[in-house]
């Protein structure tokens, strides 16, 4: 039909919703209509479960992990090194994102990340020698999760690393994260190599101790209220952090100019947080564990606690379900690629910045970055939409952080096991991509959805646990 037509028939410009197969959305594309597509499939035909069977209402519970999650104080208090500071850290051990995994089934960048690490730690003189020391078995391997930590892409924590330690004065519980090291090739993204080891050991040293001496002047840093900031200005707080870091260096800066004697150090330390728009990213993260740890354990909860990826596995953890890991391989991301590299340079999903998603942040608050789509692709209008999808599926919606363009409404949290399989709607997220192979670094950016095989295994567990 044509323009003139349509216009004819309704009285004006048709704009077409299609919702479900893509070929829908190209057809109408074709003729010419304007077209929003929405993904969607037919929810999973399973009861909806109310209660267990000892009579604990799951509806209560997620309310109440959602309260804690909403109510936690996350304060930047302190730095320390990770063999000191991280609780049950080893003196031969390497942490990493995601579901626990062995050196023989870890992906490239993870395994450059680990690479990297035993040059950094002295353990040996080349990458290739730490490759057969860590398939040697010498080196015990944990996920950061399993010492309330987190890190972005391969996540890698080495015992000499600094740590940032956030503590949750509401629930007076810790998380930790390393330092940000910024984008390309960086041994977060699996890159090796001199200068990636200089950058560490200068992170080490310099950048630590300055940041460490200026945070006993400052006293405590009100993350939580930072990362409310930046949403209003732009930021999601996952992969774009502008305006975090932005107001970072400025609660930062006066404490480090009285802390710090050297002004030649001062000035290099915030030229370096300064280039780096991703600096905010190794805060936010553990603000959102520290946030998320209290609602761990809650009898009867079907709420989310954990999403982390590491290269070759995607696992989730669950309030109600303790300590268990539920996993499926982790998905390919679809983005935009740096110069010189395509989809086939790419390795699968990894890293444990899915804990913004998780607290309620990241993919969950795009509605409120815009200017995200320029990084990870897409459009303003998806972005929109993806925020608002992520409603159907959460228990709540956080009091403290809220989306400007949605009237401020609080953004979607408490990812409800039930409502995925119920909905077939599974959890948006953007993230950076590496490359499949170690050595080189980061390869782009881009979307994608969590696997449903983890939910579907999460609520098998809870159905049959609840039905006891």
């Amino acid at each position: 039909m044509s323009e003139k037509k349509r216009k004819k028939l309704f009285g004006k410009k048709v704009k077409a919703v299609s919702v479900g197969l893509d070929k829908f959305a190209e057809s109408m594309k074709e003729q010419e209509v304007e077209t929003v597509a929405v993904e969607w499939r037919p929810g999973a035909a399973v009861p909806h479960l109310a209660k267990t069977e000892s009579g604990v209402d799951i509806d209560e519970a997620n309310a109440e992990a959602v309260r804690r999650i909403c109510a936690g104080r996350p304060m930047l208090v302190g730095m320390g090194i990770a063999r000191d500071t991280l609780p049950g850290m080893g003196e031969r051990m390497i942490l990493h994102a995601g579901p626990p995994i062995t050196w023989e089934r870890m992906c490239g960048p993870t395994r450059g990340g680990v690479m990297a690490a035993c040059v950094y730690e002295g353990w040996t003189k080349t990458p290739e020698e730490g490759a057969a020391l860590a398939a040697s078995g010498e080196i015990t391997f944990e996920p950061c999760h399993h010492h309330n930590a987190v890190g972005p892409m391969a996540g890698i924590v080495s015992p000499s690393m600094p740590v940032f330690a956030i503590k949750n004065e509401e629930f007076g519980n810790t998380a930790y994260c390393t330092q940000n090291e910024g984008l390309g090739r960086v041994l977060r993204y699996g890159a090796y190599g001199d200068d990636v080891n200089e950058r560490l050991k200068w992170m080490e040293t310099d950048l630590y101790s300055a940041l460490a001496k200026a945070l006993e002047v400052s006293g405590p840093l009100d993350l939580r209220s930072l990362i409310a900031q930046a949403l209003h200005m732009g930021d999601e707080c996952h992969n774009r952090n502008k305006a975090g870091t932005s107001l970072f260096v400025r609660a930062i800066a006066p404490a480090l100019v009285e802390a710090v004697d050297d002004p030649a150090l001062v000035a290099k330390v915030l030229r370096f947080i300064d280039g780096n728009d991703h600096f905010f990213l190794n805060l936010s993260m553990p603000a959102m564990k520290a946030m998320l740890m209290p609602a761990e354990g809650i009898e009867g909860s079907s709420v989310v606690t954990v999403m982390a990826r590491n290269g070759t596995d995607f696992g989730i953890r669950v309030s109600g379900l303790g300590d268990q890991w539920f996993v499926a391989p982790a998905g390919q991301p679809e983005g935009l690629w740096l110069p010189g590299f395509t989809a086939e340079d790419a390795n699968p999903d990894i890293g444990d910045s899915t804990i913004t998603e998780t607290g309620g942040i990241g993919g969950f608050a795009l509605a409120g970055a815009p200017a995200i789509v320029q990084f990870v692709g897409g459009t303003p209008r998806d972005a929109v939409n993806a925020t608002l999808e992520m409603y159907e599926i959460t228990a709540g919606e956080h009091t403290a952080f809220t989306i400007p363009p949605l009237n401020f409404r609080g953004t979607p949290v408490g990812i409800d096991v039930r409502k995925v399989i119920e909905t077939g709607i599974l959890p948006r997220l953007n993230t950076g991509i590496a490359h499949k192979e170690p050595g080189i670094g980061m390869v782009g950016a881009g979307l994608l959805q969590a696997p449903m095989a983890c939910f579907e295994k999460a609520f098998e567990t809870f159905a049959t646990i609840a039905a006891q």
